[in-house]
């Protein structure tokens, strides 16, 4: 083996000395890009919901026939039928319906007949904009679903029990192929309950949990997915519960289109394999989108904007195998994606921006494809909690915001590698006081070293072919003054 050159000599000298000569100091953000924390974003969403019920009497229309009760109106039905709705129903029990292939909707009451108006948040409402109420008992369930088909439509439904244990719910699924649409779910422990039943689609509601429940953790979630199949969960706004949407051994799901703040995670899976996740919005909660023990997932097109509670985390990945995250917007998040005990997933095309960490790997996450994305005003890049250097690409990379690419052949892709994390990550990490030399010259020496030869290979990461330009507009998520 040929002798190390002068660079690599001088890379090594000037580590030891940095870390001999670390004395008590203050450390500084290290990435040589701005970061920057004023995000301009607006995802859409009202500070808060204060919807006014009616007071009418309720009435049900079944076949032509009214009743003044939601429970003999709903005996009364027969597979096909659609029970209408006008006015608020006070049950003083849990609502159970048992008859396949009902539709309870709530009343059009515009003059030509046509479809009732749309309020701002979505809900198809009556003309003077009141929506028919299913107001519950304040205790158990409030509506159960419990046959094959049923459909409720436009309906609002509140005042379920406060019991987390019981999984007290506005709105309980035990039939196949149930959907609940364009309705209206608050004063709740639990949203809308899938227990056990396949083929259910949740399409266009608002759930709004109890915010004076102050611990999130002791609510319910907006929408509970538990064992099923082949759901779809569309278009619906979810907010002040403990998660948004949660799946528990919930297997083929596509969630698409909602948007989720105010929560403690806004999409949280545990053992719920080959799901897809896309064009989602979560902003301001504990952290966007928790993947826990699951595989074969697609976490496409999604945004995650501004969630820095306890967990921080924009796209947290745990336990997570064989899965797509691509064209997602991470910003401003406490860790842009953290990813732990994770292997042979492809994390490509994202935006990853204003973060404290870009993506902080951990417990032995080293078997990832990671290219193709923009990594820019993150306060720290990369941080690497991995034994051995971990190579992320070959034929093309990731843009980093400093960097400093040399793109000779003008392909856009860089001829030298770049380490994120490498020796002056490891070195700083081992020597915390060492961090306020991270921007001096002999620094400099030692990313010189790492980018030109392989000599001091530091565990970490390393991108081999960094690109030159970035794939993604990041300053769309910052004012145009920065």
């Amino acid at each position: 083996m040929g002798r190390p050159s002068a660079d690599a000599a001088l890379a090594a000298v000037a580590a030891a000395l940095l870390v001999a000569a670390a004395g008590t100091v203050v450390a500084v953000p290290t990435d040589a890009a701005p970061a920057g924390e004023d995000i301009a974003f607006d995802p859409g969403v009202p500070d808060t919901y204060d919807f006014e019920a009616t007071d009418e009497p309720g009435v049900a229309t079944v076949d032509g026939e009214q009743f003044d009760a939601l429970r003999p109106a709903l005996d009364a039905a027969e597979p096909g039928d659609t029970v209408e709705l006008r006015g608020r129903f006070d049950p003083e029990a849990t609502v159970v319906v048992e008859t396949p292939n009902v539709t309870i909707r709530g009343a059009d009451d515009s003059a030509d007949g046509a479809s009732a108006t749309t309020a701002s948040d979505g809900d198809r409402t009556g003309t003077d904009g009141r929506m028919a109420v299913v107001d519950g008992p304040g205790e158990g369930d409030a509506l159960a679903l419990n046959a094959s088909g049923v459909t409720l439509d436009g309906v609002w439904v509140r005042n379920a029990g406060y019991a987390t244990e019981d999984n007290d719910a506005a709105v309980w699924v035990d039939g196949a192929g149930v959907t609940v649409r364009d309705s209206r779910i608050t004063d709740t422990t639990f949203g809308i309950w899938v227990d056990s039943v396949a083929d259910v689609r949740l399409v266009d509601n608002t759930v709004v949990g109890r915010d004076e429940i102050a611990s999130r953790s002791d609510r319910g979630n907006g929408i509970q997915l538990y064992e099923t199949a082949d759901a779809y969960v569309a278009d619906n706004r979810i907010t002040d519960a403990r998660d948004g949407i949660y799946y528990s051994w919930a297997d083929r799901v596509e969630a698409r289109n909602n948007t989720l703040w105010d929560l403690r995670y806004g999409v949280h899976y545990m053992y719920s394999n080959d799901c897809r996740l896309v064009n989602n919005t979560a902003v301001g909660n504990d952290a966007g989108y928790a993947l826990m023990l699951s595989e074969g997932l697609e976490i496409l097109h999604n945004t995650a904007v501004n969630n820095t509670g306890q967990s921080g985390h924009g796209i947290l990945l745990k336990s997570i195998d064989h899965t797509t995250v691509r064209d997602n917007h991470v910003v401003g998040n406490g860790n842009g994606l953290f990813v732990y005990n994770s292997l042979d997933n492809e994390i490509a095309r994202n935006l990853v921006a204003g973060n404290g960490a870009g993506v902080h790997l951990s417990a032995g996450s080293v078997r990832e494809s990671v290219h193709h994305n923009t990594f820019v005003r993150n306060r720290v890049q990369v941080r690497a909690d991995v034994g051995e250097q971990v190579a992320w690409n070959e034929s093309a990379g990731n843009y980093w915001a400093g960097a400093g690419v040399r793109d000779v052949d003008g392909d856009g892709v860089g001829e030298t590698r770049y380490r994120p994390a490498g020796m002056v990550q490891h070195l700083t990490g081992e020597h915390p006081k060492a961090s306020v030399f991270t921007g001096s010259p002999a620094f400099e020496v030692v990313r010189l070293a790492e980018r030109t030869l392989p000599v001091v290979e530091a565990p970490g990461i390393v991108d081999h072919r960094p690109l030159a330009e970035p794939p993604h507009d990041w300053r769309d998520y910052y004012d145009r003054d920065h």
